[in-house]
Parts: structure tokens; C-alpha cells; sequence
């Protein structure tokens, strides 16, 4: 152990690594939302400011939770990919909705795939975590006749949407 780190326990290097909010947030947003830009990661829900985005990625990825490479369609533009031990978090992030749909005052359309990723279980998070491995690793894709987890998810937000602004409508 280094004079780098307050103890060598695994929880407390662990959140050293992703324990402040907004790297999490930023990791949800790759993970779950399947943004790669600097653009499209400020656009979080959350408000994160320019300045605090680019330490915070920088960051990750010296520590080797992300890569970044220069976008071959824009010169002035960067990808970030999750690396391996990125993508093992997912059980991780599916367990942390879980915990927080039980616990807190979510909004039903924000906790929609909370919802679908904890019932999905390990099986569905193995297959998000295998997608992933193509989609930001380049690993062989599987063969696959069903729509990714993530379109999964993202069409049950819809729905949630959908319903309640009708319902809005209606009242």
C-alpha cells in the first residue's frame, strides 16, 4: 500500500476510484444512456458543469475507467470508451437502483430500467455487460435476433412517458 490511499480496504480504494457523484453519474450515462462525447455527457439531467465534466473524465481516465481516442469524424472531438473493469460494474449500478427505487422518492420514468435491470437479474446483466464489451471494447458481437438491453430499457422509459403524458392530458 501506497501513502496514495487512506487504508488499503477494498471499499475504501474503491471509492476512491468512482465515489464522488459525478463520476458514477458519468459512468451511468456511458453505461445506460450510451454516450461517448464530452457534448452529450454535459447534457446529463443533473447539471454537471464543463470544468467539473472534464476533470472528472480526465481523471477516470488515468485510472483506467475509461479510454479516449480522437473521433475519426471530427477533428476536434474525442470518444470515450468504458474499459473492463467499467463494464463489471454493472451489477454494481443495477443493484444501486434497486437500493434506490426501495428507499427513495424516485420518479417512475427515471427508475423504469432500475426497475427492468433488477428483475432482469445476473442474466440480464451479463448479456448488458457482454454488449457492452462489443459496443466500447470491440469484442466479436454475438448473434442476436432481440433488441439490445439498453433499447430494451430505453423503449420501457418511453412507455413510462408516454402513459403519463396522457394521463396528464386527461386530467
Amino acid at each position: 500500500m501506497t501513502d496514495d490511499h487512506r487504508s488499503g480496504c477494498p471499499i475504501n480504494l474503491s471509492l476512491e476510484v468512482f465515489g464522488d457523484k459525478w463520476s458514477l453519474l458519468i459512468i451511468r450515462d456511458m453505461i445506460f444512456g450510451g454516450k461517448r462525447h464530452f457534448r452529450e455527457l454535459l447534457r446529463s439531467q443533473e447539471g454537471i458543469s464543463s470544468n467539473i465534466l472534464a476533470d472528472r473524465l480526465k481523471t477516470l481516465v488515468e485510472m483506467g475507467m475509461l479510454t479516449k481516442r480522437d473521433d475519426p469524424s471530427h477533428k476536434q472531438k474525442a470518444i470515450y470508451s468504458l474499459t473492463e473493469m467499467t463494464i463489471a460494474l454493472v451489477p454494481i449500478m443495477a443493484h444501486l437502483g434497486a437500493w434506490g427505487r426501495r428507499y427513495l422518492p424516485v420518479s417512475e420514468e427515471l427508475s423504469i430500467r432500475a426497475q427492468l435491470m433488477e428483475e432482469g437479474g445476473p442474466e440480464l446483466w451479463e448479456r448488458f455487460m457482454d454488449e457492452l464489451r462489443v459496443e466500447h471494447l470491440g469484442a466479436p458481437p454475438a448473434v442476436a435476433d432481440r433488441p439490445t438491453v439498453r433499447q430494451t430499457l430505453q423503449v420501457a422509459y418511453e412507455q413510462v412517458m408516454e402513459r403519463k403524458a396522457k394521463e396528464r392530458e386527461l386530467a
